[in-house]
């Protein structure tokens, strides 16, 4: 029973990490303007790597979910 419940989890991180990873890409265009431009623009790198990451997770998870079903 631990099993599904870890792929769930995995796929749920996963898709957050993918969220996360696209605000902090796209945020820049919406903050024009604004002192938060700066901060959000220079953590690029960190919203690459969530996407990678996100990416990852949920290719992780999709596989060991195909892999359980008969």
């Amino acid at each position: 029973m631990a099993q599904p419940q870890r792929q769930l989890r995995t796929l749920e991180r996963g898709i957050l990490c993918l969220v996360i990873g696209a605000i902090v890409l796209l945020a820049p265009r919406f903050l024009q303007g604004t002192r938060w431009f700066e901060m959000v623009a220079g953590a690029y790198l960190v919203g690459w790597f969530a996407l990678v990451l996100g990416v990852a997770l949920v290719g992780v998870g999709l596989f060991q979910r195909n892999k359980q079903r008969p």
